[in-house]
């Protein structure tokens, strides 16, 4: 398997590059009105609006660090009813790929409750790198503000 390789802080995460759509280059946003903590807005991607979000601001409680390797990571994101939306994922040195078996990474002794979305480590000659699930970043209120108000937001109130 390929995994997009990226950092939040000091910590090293990776991505199924499976589910990755494209990588661009961290843009202007667009503001969503009182979104929850780590919704950093919308962009326009190829003539579609796409929800943002920080996984620094949504694992570190800070927002990512603008820097030339700070990427958004566009990502296919089920919404649960069996449809599959664009999601745009703000990682900090999105620059590097890893090539592994799922094999290679083994549950943590550990799990956060709180955090679905960490998966299972590697550990390498740098140190531990988790897998995070994607499917499972978002609750289900908040995928449905995203997906909903990004719809209102393209399409306007009737």
């Amino acid at each position: 398997m390929l995994f997009v390789l990226f950092k939040l802080g000091q910590d090293r995460f990776a991505l199924d590059s499976s589910r990755v759509a494209e990588i661009v280059p961290l843009l202007g946003l667009k503001r969503i009105p009182a979104a929850p903590r780590g919704v950093a807005g919308i962009f326009n991607y190829r003539g579609r609006f796409v929800p943002v979000v920080d996984l620094c601001e949504l694992m570190l409680g800070r927002p990512a660090a603008e820097q030339i390797s700070t990427r958004i990571i566009v990502v296919n994101y089920p919404d649960g009813d069996s449809r599959n939306h664009l999601l745009g994922l703000i990682a900090e040195q999105a620059t590097e790929t890893l090539r592994k078996e799922r094999s290679d990474f083994v549950s943590p002794d550990m799990r956060a409750t709180s955090a679905p979305y960490l998966g299972p480590v590697l550990i390498d000659q740098q140190g531990v790198i988790q897998w995070i699930n994607e499917q499972h970043l978002l609750s289900p209120s908040v995928r449905r503000l995203l997906f909903s108000e990004t719809a209102e937001l393209v399409h306007g109130s009737d």
